[in-house]
C-alpha cells in the first residue's frame, strides 16, 4: 500500500484542497444571497424556476463542503444573511435588473462554477472531495444547458461576432 491509499476519508487535506474548498463555499453561499436578490428582480417565470433551481444547487453545495471542512477542522466563512422576498412591482423600473441581465449573469456565473469546479478536481488527491465536485460540475453543466436553451428561445443571446470565413473561399 502506497502512502495515502486508505479510506479518503481519512486523509487529511492539504492546503490546497482546503483553500479551493473554502473559497468555493464562500462564493457559494454568496451566490444564494445574489440569487434571492434576483429572484425578487425577475419577472419571467421560466427565469424564475431557474433561479430556484440554481439556489437550491448551491444550498445543497453549501451543505456538502461545510460538513466536510467541518470535519477537518477548518472554521467556515461568514454567511450573508437570507434576502427577503419582494414584490417585483415595488422595484422602480430603473432600479430593477432586467431578465436579460439575470439570465446573462446567471450564465457567467453557472460557466465561473464550471471553472471551479474542475480546478479542485484537477488539485485534489482526496477522491471524495474530486468526486464531489465531479457531481457538482455535471450538476451546474446541466443547469448551463437549460439556462442557455432558454436563453435562446427568448432572444436574450447576444453572440460575439460570428465567422463565416472558410479557407476554401480565398
Amino acid at each position: 500500500m502506497g502512502i495515502l491509499s486508505g479510506n479518503p476519508i481519512d486523509e487529511p487535506m492539504h492546503y490546497g484542497e482546503v483553500s479551493s474548498t473554502w473559497a468555493f463555499l464562500l462564493t457559494a453561499k454568496g451566490l444564494v444571497a445574489g440569487y434571492q436578490t434576483h429572484l425578487n428582480h425577475a419577472g419571467d417565470e421560466d427565469l424564475r424556476k431557474l433561479l430556484v433551481e440554481a439556489i437550491e444547487g448551491c444550498q445543497q453545495e453549501v451543505k456538502q463542503i461545510e460538513a466536510l471542512l467541518k470535519a477537518n477542522g477548518v472554521g467556515l466563512p461568514p454567511t450573508p444573511a437570507e434576502r427577503p422576498d419582494a414584490c417585483l412591482e415595488d422595484i422602480p423600473v430603473g432600479a430593477r435588473f432586467a431578465d436579460q441581465e439575470i439570465a446573462t449573469m446567471l450564465a457567467a456565473n453557472i460557466a465561473a462554477g464550471l471553472v471551479a469546479c474542475s480546478g479542485v478536481m484537477g488539485q485534489c488527491i482526496r477522491e471524495d472531495i474530486a468526486m464531489m465536485f465531479g457531481q457538482f460540475h455535471i450538476q451546474k453543466a446541466a443547469l448551463g444547458a437549460k439556462v442557455l436553451r432558454m436563453n435562446k428561445e427568448k432572444g436574450w443571446l447576444i453572440p460575439p461576432p460570428l465567422h463565416h470565413h472558410k479557407a476554401e473561399d480565398c
